[in-house]
């Protein structure tokens, strides 16, 4: 909810006939009138050697209700002339470095936003680096809290807030709250059961659930790389916290196919590397399902008793949490009529948009500096309006930039309300149209899933979950037996796709388990040019450009917490959401599906056999025939949202 704000489009087209499409650097796409970046607004980041200048560092050792103290550094404008607002920010990775003279490059919001004046304040959370306490992965929040014992991430937040608008000199007495990631986490935390002083939060790509959408799992499905990797690191134990960091685990080699597929069961994990000491891997390998652990941790239903504005921001390429971003701001709007509540999405991938200037990622270019427009045009008007009472303020519910081609757009809500469902229908020779199927029972494509072969997720070796998967090429999948494709003709006008997905598959195996993976495509022409200068030697013409992909792990269909068998050769069906998009599918082009049953090492592999996947054994993986059916009674599609004005 926000102030009344019409919907409008900003668009970014020149010339008639010129494709506003990504890589096209030949052709530049500027920001409409009324958005525009004046060079007196651009912000003039701070170096260390000016930051130290004009900000005094102060160290503190702040007390919770029960008693722990939280290690936190506050850094002051040295003009004591007049009265600055708190910007806060609550984190497990350290705020080093520390000690009261120890100063280095201001990061993130330090570095953009120094020069305007804040009272910045960094927090390490319970049980983190300087700070007393035991650390706990996504504290789940209390209900009722009642005396000094009962704490959470909440009540940290408010007391924290307590204590600076009460100690720090020369505040205003507004504090701002914000964080990227697992601080985006801590941040949407302290907006619940506000603190009167409170006025601005930010959670930006914020952790809201580990096994439904964020991080390690979705939809139940281990991303394998990106837990292995994250947890290897964060979860080592440091003799000294305030001064070690943790180092990354070293692979002994650049290729995480092999890795992973060498690995084995996911209980190998442990025994040959961790020797039991990655604490969380553990705990995760004991929650297979949607258990009270999980649900315990799911941050969705606490979001509420929310007074302060909200500002939530993600990116469209999130690897990470792209999820919770849209889902802080979904819970946020429905449990907190009536204060404002705002929601960004850029081209970004995890927290890019305070990473660099957002004029690319991968192979894709977006033709403008995305990022920068948002610090300067978004974030920073945001914290201004509502710390320092700034006028200067017009924020839409919704600041979405349109991927595909190339602009922002404003919508006084998300999904837009000008948005009409329409279902796209997988057909025969590999068709993909609007009109619903007509085959008999016996309309099908099948193929092998073999867990010894899985479908690879890049066309590249990496290690790692890289952030350019979710824009990479997808011709490398098309071209491999255990995919199927699905593609429309090319389209005689603009198509865009704002909102959720929803995939309803009907499917059959051979097995008792299995993943199935959906990914929405934009197919260039085959004359599409390429980019000059083209380093790393792209062919655009035909690039199968990753829109959105989503695994769903099938014995989790019917329940998260229940889960069941397929009965061998039965027709069953399999629904899942996928992730919002908002992409337009420019003229020429063509929307593809895809569809298979591994996604390897992104996903971790499914047995195929109905077990607890954490302590499968290597005989418990095997090969399966599996269908999709396409007939008039059993049809497998996905659903979109495309915008009024282009339906047609």
């Amino acid at each position: 909810m926000r102030y009344p704000t019409s919907i409008e489009a900003i668009r970014c087209r020149h010339v008639a006939g010129r494709l506003c499409t990504v890589l096209a650097v030949v052709v530049q796409c500027g920001l409409a009138t009324g958005l525009r970046v004046q060079a007196a607004d651009k912000i003039e980041p701070a170096d260390r050697a000016w930051f130290e200048e004009n900000y005094t560092k102060f160290e503190y050792r702040i007390p919770m209700r029960d008693g722990v103290h939280l290690f936190t550094t506050v850094y002051a404008p040295k003009d004591a002339s007049t009265n600055y607002p708190i910007w806060l920010t609550r984190t497990p990775y350290g705020i080093g470095p520390y000690g009261e003279d120890a100063y280095s490059d201001p990061p993130r919001d330090l570095h953009f936003y120094a020069r305007d004046k804040f009272i910045f304040a960094q927090q390490d959370v319970r049980g983190r680096k300087g700070s007393e306490g035991e650390f706990v992965h996504v504290r789940p929040i209390l209900e009722g809290k009642s005396g000094k014992k009962e704490v959470d991430e909440s009540s940290d937040a408010w007391d924290t807030i307590d204590w600076l608008v009460k100690h720090v000199p020369n505040n205003n007495g507004r504090v701002g709250l914000s964080g990227i990631s697992y601080p985006g986490f801590y941040a949407a935390c302290g907006a619940i059961d506000s603190h009167p002083a409170l006025k601005a939060v930010s959670p930006q790509a914020p952790v809201t659930d580990w096994f439904m959408g964020d991080d390690f799992h979705h939809n139940g499905a281990l991303y394998l790389p990106h837990a292995f990797g994250f947890l290897s690191w964060f979860e080592q134990k440091l003799d000294k916290p305030t001064r070690d960091e943790p180092k990354r685990f070293d692979y002994e080699t650049p290729d995480g196919y092999a890795f992973y597929l060498k690995l084995g069961p996911l209980g190998n994990a442990d025994s040959r590397y961790f020797k039991g000491k990655i604490d969380y891997w553990n705990v995760m390998m004991e929650h297979g399902t949607y258990d009270a652990f999980w649900q315990a941790r799911n941050l969705r239903p606490h979001l509420k008793n929310i007074h302060a504005a909200m500002l939530t921001v993600g990116g469209w390429y999130d690897a990470e949490d792209l999820f919770g971003a849209l889902q802080v701001y979904r819970n946020t709007e429905e449990r907190n009529p009536g204060i404002f509540n705002a929601l960004v999405m850029g081209p970004w991938s995890h927290g890019q948009w305070h990473g660099d200037d957002g004029q690319r990622l991968g192979h894709l270019g977006f033709h403008s500096k995305t990022a920068e427009y948002f610090r300067q045009q978004i974030e920073l008007p945001f914290f201004d309006h509502f710390l320092k009472g700034s006028t200067n303020f017009d924020l839409p519910e919704a600041s979405i930039f349109e991927t595909g081609s190339c602009e922002w757009r404003r919508f006084s809500a998300w999904p837009p309300t000008n948005s009409v469902s329409k279902t796209l229908y997988l057909g025969p020779a590999g068709g993909l149209s609007f009109d619903h199927p007509s085959g008999g029972e016996e309309s099908f494509d099948e193929y092998v899933s073999d867990p010894a072969k899985p479908v690879p997720f890049i066309p590249n070796v990496a290690v790692t979950m890289t952030r350019e998967h979710m824009v990479d090429d997808q011709r490398f999948a098309a071209s491999r037996p255990d995919v199927l494709v699905y593609q429309t003709e090319p389209l005689d006008h603009d198509v865009t796709v704002a909102g959720p997905l929803k995939a309803t598959l009907q499917v059959s195996t051979t097995g008792t388990d299995s993943d199935w993976v959906v990914k929405l495509i934009d197919v260039y022409p085959g004359d599409y040019p390429n980019p000059e200068p083209n380093p790393d030697g792209v062919q655009m013409g035909g690039y199968q450009q990753l829109v959105r992909g989503e695994a769903m792990r099938g014995k989790f269909r019917n329940s998260y917490e229940q889960p069941e068998a397929f009965d061998p050769g039965k027709v069953t069906q399999v629904k899942w959401v996928l992730p919002d998009i908002c992409h337009s599918f420019r003229s020429g082009h063509r929307i593809m599906v895809q569809v298979q049953s591994s996604w390897f090492p992104l996903v971790d592999r499914n047995p195929q056999t109905l077990c607890d996947i954490y302590h499968a054994k290597a005989e418990d993986f095997k090969r399966a025939t599996q269908r999709v059916y396409r007939s008039a009674a059993a049809a497998s599609a996905l659903e979109v949202r495309v915008l009024a004005d282009q339906e047609q």
